[in-house]
Order: structure tokens, then sequence, then C-alpha cells
């Protein structure tokens, strides 16, 4: 399984971004895509997940709740993360991962995804 996450870049406070994470194997079928990201000094941070099973579960980090949608086109083996309402604070690296399970309860926990995406930077400006 191979990740490519991709989309990020510079905007500015209160833009919008859309990340992509393109998978490639099983993970597409029945497992899970989550998104984290990574300020330098501080720990890696889960942001959402969709489970990849047919209808998709999708759950978010509170502090991305009504701002950031995941969702998925199984089309293009793709997980998208639309970014809206931008806050400097929300400035990092963020990575996709892939994890085979689909019990949305774990899809938080690092530990539980085996493959993971080279990040993408995405700098919010104030």
């Amino acid at each position: 399984v191979q990740l490519q996450a991709s989309g990020g870049g510079l905007v500015q406070a209160g833009g919008s971004l859309r990340l992509s994470c393109a998978a490639s194997g099983s993970i597409f079928v029945a497992g899970a895509i989550g998104w984290y990201r990574q300020v330098p000094g501080k720990q890696r941070e889960w942001v959402a997940a969709i489970t990849t099973t047919t209808g998709g579960v999708t759950k978010y980090a509170d502090f991305v709740q009504g701002r950031f949608t995941i969702s998925k086109d199984y089309a293009k083996n793709t997980v998208y993360l639309q970014m809206n309402s931008l806050k400097p604070e929300d400035t990092a690296v963020y990575y996709c991962a892939g994890g085979n399970f689909t019990l949305l309860a774990l899809c938080s926990e690092s530990i539980f995804y085996d493959y993971w995406g080279q990040g993408t930077q995405v700098t919010v400006s104030s």
C-alpha cells in the first residue's frame, strides 16, 4: 500500500485548501484513511478519518468540526480533506495514513495505521 499526499500550500486566514491522498492497494477496499498534522516540536495530531467501506463513516477532531470535510472518490482511490475557514493555527505538515481497520473508534489512534504518506505543508498566514 502506498499513500501520496498533495495539495498543501500557502493561504491567507479564512481561505481554503483541499488536500488529496491517493491510495494504492487494498486499503481502499476495507480500511480507513486518516489525516494527521504535525508542527515542529509538537506531537502529531489527529485531524479526521473516513472508512473506505461502502458508505464511508467520518469522524473529526473537535478543533476542525464544521470547517474541514473528509471525503473519498472510489474511482480515483483518493481521499480528500477540504479545509475551509483556515486559521494560522492550522499551519502544519499534514500526513495521510491508512489502516486495515473499519472500526471508527480506532481512527484517532496512530498505532492502528500501518501506512503513512509523505507530508504536505499547509501554511496559513494571518
